[in-house]
């Protein structure tokens, strides 16, 4: 306890509110709430026994301070929303901070569009939800787009109508009125919203009229097409209405919750029921440490509510949450009515919390088994391949070479670089081979690396970091390659295997055997994604110099065509296809040609064309 800390626990009111307890570097570590102030935070600083967690919060303290509240409800809605902002590290936080999503509408404005988001907000906008099921929300917006032609862009409509800018394609395909064009007033927009409004708000029978009539209108008319497209709006808003009706009524409706936990993770399955059926169910994992079950459920239980918009009249617990009557008032505030806080002992509610919690434990199996197979696919193969190369510590960083070349010709390599068992996509480099190799897979492979390790050895930021661990794919004949420039630039002690493409096994530099892994085996998984990966990326730059020289072989045929023409043609028209069939005036528009270089490379290609017809 410092100086400041001892000054300021002295003036500590005995009021409601919420403290904040911050480390040197001025960042909040803990949020809580308390009843009485003054006793609750000089708890921290007394010589008592605590619980690890809190003793490393409370060694971290530099300073903290206070907000009074009115009432201890008042200060548990302010410690929530305090903790969802700044997401202190020792306090209890909702991973999954999901909230039902809402369709939203802004009639405040002229031409509005119609929006998805997860929180409600006091901005004199109209929100419809919320949506339990995410397949009915984009069913609502999936039948909005389709038979409501309402924008769906976030241009300025104001500026697009003084620019008078063109209608976009989802104009043309009758998909969105274009507001933009200033041919659409405000009246027959808002018109297209109130058809929306109270389709959403399950109220379609005067949209379906409306459009009926329209539609027996089309028929008479003998407009049919026209009238198929109303039949289909009247089926989907029809379908829709009746399934948003059963989305938002909160008859009979309860959300249960339970608390499982492991020696790794814990999460709180809920369940949710609405008249009598369940719609949804979901885990959320939560950080939390050594806390009892009533901690975390009221930690819980404020943080995925509050501000979620929606409230079910009963809230079931397997285990109590602390201070539920005070949570209930929270959000009995925060909601507009009464809000139920229970703990069943029996009963059909009783069995749907123990259902809870062994959903919840299948959740943390999962979990571990996902995070032991993500372990074996990254940690785990590479202390496995530590173990085989005999290197002391895992290989962080890990490169490996490749080559490509077509019969000797346009001969490339490749760099591909992993860390911590990742692939490192911005750290790939390419080489193109400046020697005649005529196919000499050790020449190219000499050539890469000591390119590679002389950028290093000059101090080439860009090259600096050197590989823990080097891959060769190929065999035994790579890998001496790859020791010998090692060796030439002082780096011998970089560990160095090669990869052999037929069987796949790991070759050793002191090993004359090589070592053969199980087909099953992650570490050989985890090559095999470097060794493609090197070769994928080889090959995708071999293609385009080897593009690129069949295109200037050509033209270096033809008369009149140099080194700069045919490199201003390659750039124009990057294909020989695109340069066959372009004509002498967009040939002669090329920066750099004229007239009787673009005549000779027409008729060079139409010639050939020509001759061959001729033949045929």
């Amino acid at each position: 306890m410092n100086d400041r800390i001892r000054d300021k626990l002295k003036l500590l009111p005995d009021e409601p509110g919420v403290y904040r307890m911050y480390n040197s570097m001025g960042e909040i570590i803990y949020v809580g709430k308390a009843v009485n102030l003054k006793n609750r935070v000089r708890q921290y600083f007394q010589n008592t026994r605590k619980s690890p967690k809190v003793a490393a919060m409370v060694s971290n303290i530099a300073d903290f301070e206070f907000t009074i509240t009115a009432t201890e409800a008042e200060a548990l809605t302010l410690e929530c929303n305090m903790i969802k902002q700044n997401r202190p590290r020792y306090n209890i936080l909702l991973k999954d901070d999901k909230h039902f999503p809402y369709v939203r509408i802004d009639y405040t404005k002229d031409f509005p569009r119609v929006e998805i988001v997860r929180k409600l907000r006091k901005d004199g906008a109209k929100y419809f939800g919320p949506y339990l099921s995410a397949v009915s929300l984009r069913e609502a917006i999936g039948a909005i787009r389709d038979h409501f032609p309402i924008r769906h862009c976030r241009k300025d409509i104001e500026k697009a109508i003084a620019r008078r800018e063109r209608p976009c394609l989802m104009y043309h395909i009758g998909k969105c009125c274009a507001p933009c064009s200033g041919k659409v007033t405000r009246e027959e927009y808002h018109h297209l919203l109130d058809n929306i409004s109270m389709m959403l708000q399950g109220r379609s029978k005067p949209v379906t009229d409306e459009l009926t009539q329209r539609m027996l209108e089309a028929a008479e008319n003998m407009d049919f097409e026209r009238a198929a497209v109303l039949r289909d709006r009247i089926r989907a808003i029809e379908s829709l209405a009746a399934k948003q009706r059963a989305a938002t009524t909160v008859v009979n409706s309860f959300d249960v919750f339970a608390i499982a936990s492991d020696d790794l993770n814990t999460v709180v399955y809920a369940t949710m029921m609405r008249d009598g059926n369940v719609v949804m169910t979901d885990s959320y994992f939560v950080t939390a440490d050594g806390e009892s079950e009533g901690e975390i459920m009221a930690s819980f239980l404020m943080q995925f509510y509050i501000e979620s918009g929606f409230v079910p009249p009963e809230i079931v617990c397997r285990a109590a949450p602390e201070d539920p009557a005070v949570i209930a008032s929270c959000l009995r505030e925060d909601c507009g009515h009464a809000v139920k806080i229970t703990v069943p002992q029996r009963g059909e509610k009783k069995q749907l919390a123990e259902m809870a919690y062994l959903n919840g434990v299948e959740a943390l199996k999962r979990r571990r088994e996902l995070m032991h197979r993500e372990w074996e696919r990254g940690e785990g193969a590479l202390a496995e391949l530590s173990r085989i190369v005999g290197m002391d510590e895992l290989p962080r960083r890990m490169e490996c070479f490749d080559n490509s070349h077509f019969q000797g010709r346009d001969t490339v390599g490749s760099m591909v670089v992993f860390i911590d068992g990742k692939p490192a996509k911005a750290l790939y480099r390419r080489f193109k081979t400046k020697a005649q190799t005529g196919g000499d897979d050790y020449e190219a492979m000499r050539e890469h690396l000591t390119r590679r390790f002389a950028r290093a050895a000059e101090g080439d930021e860009k090259w600096t970091d050197l590989p823990d661990l080097l891959i060769m794919d190929g065999g035994r004949g790579q890998l001496n390659v790859a020791l010998e420039v090692l060796d030439e630039f002082g780096l011998s002690y970089i560990p160095a295997i090669g990869l052999a493409e037929e069987n796949e096994d790991i070759i050793l530099p002191d090993d004359p055997e090589p070592v053969s892994l199980p087909k099953s085996s992650s570490t050989l998984h985890l090559l095999q994604r470097i060794r493609d990966e090197a070769h994928r990326f080889a090959i995708t730059y071999h293609r385009t110099m080897r593009s690129k020289t069949a295109l200037f072989s050509v033209l270096q045929t033809i008369p009149g065509v140099g080194e700069k023409r045919r490199r201003a043609l390659f750039d124009s028209f990057p294909t020989l296809d695109a340069i066959k069939n372009a004509s002498e005036e967009e040939l002669s528009a090329v920066k750099g040609m004229n007239a009787a270089a673009a005549r000779n490379v027409y008729a060079h290609f139409h010639e050939q064309e020509k001759n061959t017809e001729e033949e045929k």
